[in-house]
């Protein structure tokens, strides 16, 4: 999966929110640290492991 483009469609809001499945956590995450603006997306967990990343409240492009 190309997470770096789906980082960038998050801080830009081409992407509302993306859900990342318990195994590819560790990746998503991994890409999500080397993200320029990672301080700008946020993440809440779910019951079963499940992620949903978004871009935070006031973040801007």
């Amino acid at each position: 999966m190309d997470f770096e483009k789906i980082l960038q469609q998050l801080s830009t809001g081409e992407l509302k929110e993306y859900r990342v499945k318990p195994e590819n956590a560790f990746a998503f995450q991994a890409a999500l640290r080397q993200f320029g603006k990672r301080q700008d997306i946020r993440g809440t967990a779910l019951r079963g492991g499940e992620i949903v990343y978004h871009l935070k409240e006031n973040s801007t492009s």
